[in-house]
Order: structure tokens, then sequence, then C-alpha cells
């Protein structure tokens, strides 16, 4: 299995790109539930990122391979990336590109894992 795409899903939405600042605004809207890393890892849900483009879904790895305990866009496939002409450094992913944690092999979205993890601290579904 390649290492960074853990699983194809079909699943299709057009979606603003990515951004480090836009990974800042989403972990501060989700911070203090189970749709940020710290309050999820528990429950078996690792970072990662969904390509509504292909369906595949890509762990958060750091830039050398590792997987990385938080969102981290360095680690992704060099095409889903946008980076400066001028310094190289990553602006943002291609359009369609989704911030949320896998478990199990399946992709969730940072509110379906804040659901998943409520649920569980309830006893409720998730």
């Amino acid at each position: 299995m390649n290492t960074n795409h853990e699983s194809p899903v079909n699943c299709g939405a057009a979606r603003m790109p990515l951004t480090p600042c836009r990974l800042g605004v989403e972990n501060r809207v989700f911070d203090g539930s189970g749709g940020v890393s710290r309050h999820n890892r528990g429950h078996g849900f690792v970072p990662a990122f969904f390509d509504h483009a292909t369906g595949y879904l890509y762990r958060s790895r750091f830039d050398g391979g590792q997987p990385a305990p938080f969102h981290l866009l360095d680690g992704l496939p060099a095409h889903l990336l946008c980076r400066s002409p001028q310094t190289g450094e990553i602006t943002s992913t291609v359009p369609g590109v989704e911030s949320g944690f896998a478990r199990n092999g399946r992709f969730y979205s940072r509110a379906e894992a804040a659901a998943a993890v409520r649920a569980a601290s309830t006893g409720g579904p998730a």
C-alpha cells in the first residue's frame, strides 16, 4: 500500500483550497471538540486530508514522510500543493482537498470526528 494514500473513497464536492491560515481557523473553530487532533487521538483518529477530485485519503505527514500528529500540508503529494514561485513555500492546496481525520480507513470531516467523539463520550450513536 502506498504510504501517502490509504484508501479510495467515492465523494465529490467543490471546496476552497486549504491554506496554513485556514487550517489555523479550522483548529480554532473546532477547539475543545473531537474536531482537533489532541481531542480525538485517543479515539483512534489520525489527522488526514481527503482529495475530493480523486477520492484518495492522505494521512498527514511531515515533509520526510513520517506521520504527523497534526494537520500539516508539507507531506502532501506535490500535485496537491501550490507553491510561491518566489520562495517555494507552500501557499495552499489545490481546490478540493479537505482536512479531517482517518480512522479504520475511512475519512471523517472535522464535524464528523467531533460528533463521533461526543457520541463515544456520552454513549450515544456515532
